[in-house]
């Protein structure tokens, strides 16, 4: 009987076999995992939802996206910035060079996937973009530095477009270099005191993408905890208030919800079958007779329901809050902790709120939305398409939970239904008002009239 126990091939068993000496050199090339990688690709299921949102489309920053046919054009430009960065700190190129190279591998470790370029291709990529950044914010926050002839900032003016490249998670590089490339010793400009990096970011972020002051916020923030300027954007907005604890026995959603099913959620009632209740939207809230005003206050996570009123602090939507929203709900997925996905949570309510155009024109209405994007149906298709990226692995973890409890509940009283529908059908216009007044005295004087008939026929029968 023929031996049918596996047998070991020879070139295996043998020391100098090509595949395992190919496997070994493998194996011993590995890039070692860094703490600090910060800078990540996109995934490619949010990326069928928007691309345009995560994806460079005038300036590569940092190694992932250099050398695209599209962003070529830019590199022009990039160098001469360099040059004038070497003319303003009159240091060498060499000196910027060594320094770079003094922290390749920590650069390198930044980045999620292994960096294909060789040192010295690394470094120039890192050198030339580094420049480039602090000279853009150089020249946004001190206009007196921009030349007649900048390709950025005059004619033709390119600014609109670089910026928004700025702010994407693919195209960063890690705060420090900024930080050690950054001396203001070396900037030669009057009359200022107190020029860091870090400031500069906070003129140039907070003027674009109109954040209300919040200086108080920046004072908070510690420059060696910033990873890169989406992460700086996201330390700028102050966190959410705390949130009212939930009550006992409140819903929790099925584990890994995603925000299209989170308009309803399950709710576990004893042995029989779940409850399945609503969120309601912008809609089903006034029809259940919730008004809306805007919200006050700098924090824009600040969302309350209080004596059948729905406060949000005012938002612009457009293209360009799309990036920064979609970009920061990326980064939060990939770097924080789950208790401290705020921009996860608060675009998580959005999408809850908003189902429909008649959702995004309620919200217009009130003056809680500036809708930049020309309709309400474009409107709602953005905050929907944001909505896909979103993330609830616990809905007990939700930020705005006891919210959508507060709101379940009080659209579950049918008193509030009636007496939306009075004043939004019968009491809505000043006319309408007196046509219903009226037609409610002539019922009731009709009433009266046919009560004192039947009790005066009732009297003289008598």
């Amino acid at each position: 009987m023929e031996d049918e126990s596996y047998q070991v091939p020879h070139d295996i068993e043998n020391p100098h076999s090509p595949l395992l000496t190919s496997m070994r050199s493998m194996l011993y090339n590995l890039s070692p995992l860094s703490s600090s990688c910060c800078i990540c690709r996109v995934p490619k299921r949010l990326r069928r939802v928007s691309e345009m949102a995560y994806t460079p489309q005038v300036v590569s920053i940092g190694p992932l996206h250099h050398g695209k046919e599209g962003l070529k054009p830019m590199e022009e430009h990039k160098n001469r910035y360099l040059q004038d960065f070497l003319v303003r700190t009159n240091l060498s190129l060499e000196h910027y060079i060594n320094k770079i190279r003094g922290r390749e591998a920590e650069l390198r470790g930044c980045y999620a996937e292994t960096i294909q370029f060789d040192s010295d291709e690394f470094v120039r990529i890192v050198l030339v973009d580094t420049a480039f950044i602090i000279e853009v914010l150089l020249r946004f926050h001190f206009h007196e530095l921009q030349d007649e002839n900048d390709r950025i900032f005059k004619k033709p003016r390119m600014f609109e477009d670089v910026w928004p490249d700025m702010r994407m998670l693919e195209n960063q590089l890690p705060f420090f270099i900024l930080q050690d490339l950054f001396d203001p010793k070396r900037i030669q400009i009057p009359f200022v005191e107190n020029l860091s990096i870090i400031n500069l970011s906070y003129t140039f972020f907070r003027a674009l993408m109109n954040i209300e002051e919040l200086e108080d916020t920046l004072e908070t923030i510690i420059s060696s905890t910033i990873e890169h300027f989406v992460d700086f954007v996201r330390k700028l907005y102050p966190p959410p208030p705390l949130k009212v604890a939930r009550a006992r026995g409140q819903p929790k959603s099925p584990t890994g919800a995603s925000m299209r099913q989170l308009s309803t959620f399950e709710v576990p009632q004893g042995r029989g079958q779940p409850e399945i209740p609503t969120t309601p939207s912008m809609t089903e809230l006034y029809r259940a007779g919730v008004k809306f005003k805007v919200g006050s206050g700098k924090n824009m996570f600040d969302i309350r329901f209080k004596d059948g009123t729905l406060q949000i602090p005012k938002i612009t939507i457009s293209d360009q809050s799309e990036v920064n929203l979609t970009n920061l709900l990326v980064f939060e997925q990939s770097q924080c902790k789950e208790t401290e996905n705020y921009i996860n949570d608060y675009v998580g309510i959005l999408n809850i709120l908003v189902n429909t155009p008649e959702d995004v024109s309620l919200l217009v209405k009130n003056a809680i939305f500036v809708n930049k994007l020309g309709d309400s149906k474009k409107g709602c298709t953005m905050i929907k398409n944001m909505g896909d990226g979103v993330n609830i692995a616990d809905y007990s973890k939700f930020h705005f939970a006891p919210l959508c409890e507060k709101l379940n509940e009080h659209c579950t009283k049918s008193r509030h239904k009636w007496l939306a529908l009075l004043r939004q059908n019968y009491f809505n216009t000043p006319c309408k008002t007196i046509s219903v007044i009226a037609a409610a005295c002539i019922i009731l004087f009709t009433l009266i009239q046919t009560v004192s008939s039947i009790i005066s026929v009732h009297s003289r029968s008598h």
